[in-house]
């Protein structure tokens, strides 16, 4: 996963406060006047990000439509206690880049690190610089924390598949990630304090 969408994720990744999680239960069970507020709140947000990418405006509205699409057919699935917003920005993301590989000129693979495209040098320059708090704050999490961590997020492992690797419980891991997640958290917010700060 490039730092792109390491950082997005990660600012999107709080746990869900009770409104979320009801709205998620209402999607779950086919409610298409919650699926219609979950789309209203994020679609604009999504189409900004994606056509920062220099993505055309017609390919990221169709790109975000699918992802939109795949979140409802697969709506049986989604777990209440996680972020939905999370993985819809994730299922965009994942979108985008297959989207600009299938219609690069001679196809090639993107690299991993790929350049960030944002629009000033102070913006690249802040982006460099979250980047490197929020690794920090993943190498200073306990041995067992980061391990989850790493499985989960970086290695896009299910929960149940890194429970097996760990030899722990699927609770387990759960909490870790809570923990986890909240220390990221944590990371931006202190992140941003310092940036709003005067001098």
């Amino acid at each position: 996963m490039s730092p792109i969408a390491y950082i997005l994720f990660i600012l999107l990744a709080a746990m869900p406060d009770k409104a979320r999680k009801a709205l998620y239960v209402r999607i779950k069970e086919g409610d298409h006047q919650a699926f219609k507020s979950f789309y209203d709140q994020h679609y604009d947000g999504l189409c900004r990000y994606l056509t920062s990418k220099n993505i055309r405006q017609e390919d990221a509205e169709d790109l975000i439509q699918k992802a939109f699409i795949y979140i409802w057919e697969n709506r049986e699935k989604i777990n209440p206690d996680q972020s939905l917003q999370s993985y819809l920005f994730r299922i965009a993301y994942t979108r985008m880049i297959n989207h600009v590989k299938k219609n690069s000129k001679f196809n090639d693979e993107i690299p991993e690190n790929e350049p960030s495209r944002f629009h000033s040098p102070e913006e690249e320059l802040e982006f460099s610089e979250l980047n490197n708090r929020l690794e920090q704050a993943v190498e200073e999490m306990p041995e067992k924390r980061k391990a989850v961590f790493t499985s989960c997020f970086i290695k896009e492992r299910t929960y149940k598949e890194t429970a097996t690797i760990l030899d722990v419980s699927i609770k387990t891991v759960e909490n870790h990630m809570a923990l986890a997640l909240r220390d990221v958290r944590k990371a931006v917010q202190l992140f941003r304090t310092e940036k709003n700060q005067p001098g």
